[in-house]
């Protein structure tokens, strides 16, 4: 049974919490409506309710925490649960309100934060045993920003070992179906949105694990141009490539949190200098002159579930939009940062060299296996990184023009529906590539261009299926606007998962 997220006029939580609590406790059905289970408001209905005074972070905190309590068991979605910090922070953020002080409209909203995003004083895992006891001192940029915005961390989420492919923590269950992948290496945070256990989350994106999971978990997730979100206090799995991005249930939601972590760090190397935007802002202006770029690409060997969806919103878009055009997008094989390529091996052994050196018995087998591989094949091919970092910075010279003729670009996020969680796991110990899946999304952070993913329907057996949208540096602005009016054109970001209290945990 999927359950509808209804609007209301207004809401009256605080005799509903308690009752909350005991009805999940006891394993009574999922809650259908926000007037009974605040959890279920998205950030931008929440932020709202807190800042009007009819509904208090606490009120707020305590329904996600009661959702984790009864959810989280069945998902796998948090490494650490941070309740008791949830819950100081979420009175003090009261506290502020009522003494005339409003942060913003991050004020008292609990997220999740990818467990490689450092917090200072709770541990930080990089989801391995390696750091399984890690406790940072400092926050990570971007823990900061959220911080002084006001918002409540309420947990860290799992990921795959470092972001590569092994599941110390074990894999993190699919909400709309339990016995399903949700997507890597983000995919606590995907999933802690989806279940509704926060209200947002960040991720960390290489070759997809942001967009990945956004469109196995029926979320937004966005990879924003490279350098305009600060990565100082994240854990480097291919620096070159490596984004930090918002993840939601809607797209208002994503550019609330893309507007408090974009800006420039100068003590961070990948950073940008870029003139502040007001992303929620830009959602408002006009897409109906929006050219849209179709790349042949990306469309190769679609299941017929993904082709049907993205084709229905493909012409929704063109309804919405000046229509579309066929184009080419560059290779980006010479730059070596393709999977398997000389350049991603070398920086992800140089970033691990030291780790993997004093500590490779803790290794997840997978990971430990591709780390042995690198070490013996790019260790020392200094020369083959650096010619493909020269043709790396020369496609993100470049790639602007292949938007000549059109504003932005449309694609499936995945080609294939979510893998069975067992058969993902049995492809983890294979040497054939471990998730195909990735294909379209990897090509984005060579670019080095902002891309969005965006729920567009769901398979015959209700599975996710994803929508890609892509534009040229810094072009954030139009590429969620365009995300958001085919969001509002539709109704599937108003779809939650079939999760129940009573809903049963797959063996295996």
């Amino acid at each position: 049974m999927e359950i509808t997220r209804r609007r209301f006029a207004k809401l009256a939580v605080g005799a509903t919490l308690l009752p909350l609590a005991g009805r999940l406790a006891r394993g009574e059905r999922a809650l259908a409506s926000p007037e009974e289970d605040p959890a279920l408001l998205t950030l931008t209905e929440a932020s709202a309710r807190i800042r009007a005074g009819t509904l208090s972070s606490s009120q707020l905190t305590e329904a996600c925490l009661a959702r984790i309590s009864v959810y989280d068991p069945k998902l796998n979605a948090f490494i650490t649960v941070m309740a008791d910090e949830a819950r100081a922070r979420a009175i003090l953020m009261d506290a502020e309100l009522k003494a005339g002080r409003w942060r913003g409209p991050l004020h008292g909203i609990p997220l999740s934060l990818k467990d490689l995003i450092d917090t200072a004083g709770t541990r930080t895992t990089e989801g391995s045993a390696v750091f399984a006891g890690r406790v940072p001192t400092e926050d990570a940029t971007v823990t900061s920003r959220l911080k002084d915005a006001g918002a409540v961390i309420i947990g860290k989420a799992n990921l795959h070992e470092f972001g590569m492919n092994g599941a110390y923590f074990s894999m993190v269950r699919n909400p709309w179906n339990l016995e399903y992948y949700s997507g890597g290496s983000s995919s606590g945070s995907a999933a802690s949105v989806s279940a509704c256990l926060c209200c947002g989350s960040l991720g960390t994106d290489t070759g997809g694990s942001v967009r990945g999971p956004a469109s196995y978990c029926s979320i937004v997730g966005l990879k924003a141009t490279y350098g305009l979100v600060p990565l100082r206090g994240i854990f480097k799995g291919v620096l070159s490539l490596d984004h930090c991005g918002p993840m939601a249930r809607t797209v208002q939601d994503t550019a609330m949190l893309l507007n408090q972590i974009a800006g420039y760090d100068d003590l961070d190397i990948s950073s940008v200098d870029h003139p502040r935007e007001d992303y929620v802002a830009a959602l408002n202006q006009p897409v109906k002159d929006f050219r849209l770029g179709l790349a042949a690409q990306f469309f190769d060997h679609l299941n017929p579930e993904v082709a049907k969806a993205v084709d229905d919103a493909i012409e929704i878009l063109r309804g919405l939009t000046r229509g579309t055009r066929s184009i080419s997008m560059p290779p980006t094989a010479a730059s070596g940062m393709d999977p398997g390529g000389p350049g991603i091996g070398a920086e992800i052994y140089a970033y691990q060299e030291e780790i993997f050196r004093n500590q490779g018995a803790a290794y997840m087998l997978p990971d430990r296996q591709r780390l042995e591989e690198l070490a013996a094949v790019h260790g020392g091919d200094a020369a083959a990184y650096i010619r493909g970092r020269w043709e790396l910075e020369r496609i993100r010279r470049t790639i602007d023009r292949a938007f000549a003729d059109v504003d932005l670009v449309v694609l499936p996020a995945r080609r294939v529906l979510a893998p069975r969680l067992a058969d993902f796991a049995k492809n983890l110990y294979d040497s054939t590539p471990k998730d195909p899946s990735i294909a379209n999304f990897d090509a984005f952070n060579v670019y080095g261009i902002p891309a969005v993913s965006v729920p567009c329907g769901f398979s015959k057996g209700g599975l996710p299926i994803g929508l890609m949208i892509a534009g040229p540096h810094f072009s954030e602005g139009k590429v969620l606007a365009l995300a958001n009016a085919y969001e509002q054109a539709t109704a599937w970001h108003r779809r939650l998962p079939p999760l129940a209290p009573d809903s049963t945990v797959p063996s295996g």
